[in-house]
């Protein structure tokens, strides 16, 4: 990963989360995102025990203060866990925090003794945490149809899979594409900002929600903005938002396409207590592997290699536009379950009522060093006016675009509800009413393969997909 592109998305990360001091981790590297100054405990008991083993360790460390260490969340909530405040967010720069650092030091024995985590950072979930985020959304032309394209299957009111997408919300004409008439939820807060300008990941999850209806036209779907924050939310809050989300009742399935690494392999205390409900019930979970171009896990999605949760969560990565190999932004590695086409995929973004100024994030993502024999789906900015991850100004205006239904888009975020699709689908065909169930027949009875990075790995590929050009190198 490019140093200068995990700075890019951190800036965009820090605007969005605008009250909220964020560092970098670990300490000596970017692999994720995290607030500054604070740690997080189980609650209850469990968070006294790390407030006083805290403050007994800064006590006796030089270049520690315990004058901040306190207790700074309450004292329970649905997610279990709870905020203790370790040191001054507003000191430091953001190349990590030695008073987390040291948090997590103070701990060790304890967690030795216990033989399990009993502290942690508190992560930033992101639809892109820190590297390329497949691209920016362009318009599709009218003519084109989307792709995958829609399935020839009915919508039975009494018989519909239930969809769950936690995501960025529906853009306000959404109901203007047909694919999208069993759709509902909340709407994005913010679709443009003062100077008229489109935000970023505006249309996420009405793309999302198109991408599933095309695949598994026999689903109800609802739609969440969780994650409107430019995609990103704190690991303390993500936890509750769940638990939010599936108060009217658990879905069939639940389509994610956000998450962080941490640097570990036993997941994220945040969402600790919503992973235990999950196995209770039959709701699968599919979530996306990220766009790291790593191998380290990334979580929620990760949770697919954990024995217990194997069962209950699908973890997906990305195949570029030909379906043959992996695409170069996905992540990787024994964790991720099932690839599915992720490259320039079309669905619904709306249309808008004039042509929207639009400012192209993403500088090129060096992903080809990977051992890649084509240019990655990531541009470098061709607009003039604003750059707006680098904060730099150029003379003219930001390029001008008129979306007029569907978008082209890529990334991790888009195989993931493929693969929802496709379980949903399963589950009508074979009149299953457990989406795990359909899982297991969808993964047995796949006969297709895939490279990425020399390994052959299960795909799935809708049959109303089609296979786009890949560019030369």
């Amino acid at each position: 990963m490019a140093p200068q592109r995990f700075h890019e998305q951190f800036d965009q990360i820090q605007r969005a989360l605008s009250d909220v001091p964020l560092a970098m981790g670990p300490d000596d590297s970017a692999e994720f995102i995290y607030e500054k100054g604070v740690v997080l405990a189980r609650d209850g008991e469990e968070a006294q025990v790390v407030e006083d083993a805290v403050r007994s360790h800064f006590t006796a460390t030089e270049g520690l203060v315990p004058d901040h260490v306190r207790r700074a969340g309450p004292q329970t909530n649905r997610s279990g866990i709870t905020r203790v405040r370790v040191g001054d967010p507003g000191e430091g720069g953001r190349a990590g925090d030695h008073t987390v650092a040291g948090a997590l030091r103070a701990l060790r024995e304890a967690e030795g003794r216990a033989g399990r985590r009993l502290v942690s950072r508190n992560h930033v979930v992101s639809i892109a945490v820190n590297a390329c985020p497949g691209d920016e959304p362009v318009p599709a032309p009218r003519t084109e149809p989307p792709n995958p394209s829609a399935a020839q299957e009915a919508h039975d009111a009494d018989g519909a899979v239930g969809v769950l997408v936690i995501d960025t919300g529906l853009t306000h004409d959404y109901r203007s594409y047909p694919l999208l008439a069993h759709t509902e939820g909340d709407a994005q807060l913010r679709e443009t900002d003062e100077d008229g300008i489109l935000q970023q990941y505006v249309g996420h999850g009405t793309f999302i929600a198109g991408l599933v209806a095309a695949v598994a036209p026999n689903t109800d779907v609802t739609v969440r903005n969780t994650l409107n924050d430019a995609g990103a939310i704190l690991e303390s809050e993500f936890g509750e938002k769940l638990f939010d989300a599936v108060e009217d009742g658990w879905p069939d399935i639940i389509s994610l396409s956000a998450g962080t690494s941490n640097g570990r392999v036993d997941g994220l205390l945040g969402v600790a207590a919503f992973m235990e409900e999950l196995r209770a019930h039959d709701t699968l979970l599919v979530a996306a592997a990220g766009n790291n171009a790593s191998a380290a896990p990334f979580w929620p999605a990760a949770y697919a290699a954990l024995p217990d949760y194997a069962d209950a969560v699908l973890s997906v990565g990305a195949l570029r536009g030909d379906g043959e190999f992996g695409a170069c932004f996905s992540n990787h590695g024994a964790w991720v379950k099932v690839y599915a086409p992720g490259e320039r995929l079309t669905s619904a973004l709306t249309g808008f009522d004039t042509p929207v100024p639009y400012v192209y994030q993403h500088s090129t993502y060096e992903a080809c060093r990977y051992g890649f024999t084509y240019s990655c789906t990531c541009r470098s900015p061709r607009h003039t006016g604003v750059l707006s991850e680098a904060q730099q100004v150029t003379p003219g205006k930001p390029d001008q675009v008129m979306f007029e239904g569907l978008a082209a888009w890529s990334g991790t975020s888009f195989a993931t509800p493929v693969v929802a699709g496709l379980v949903a689908a399963c589950m009508t065909a074979h009149q299953e009413t457990d989406p795990r169930a359909a899982a297991r027949r969808l993964l047995t009875a796949n006969t297709e393969f895939a490279e990425v990075r020399g390994a052959h790995v299960l795909a799935l590929r809708p049959p109303t997909w089609r296979p786009v050009q890949v560019g030369p190198a």
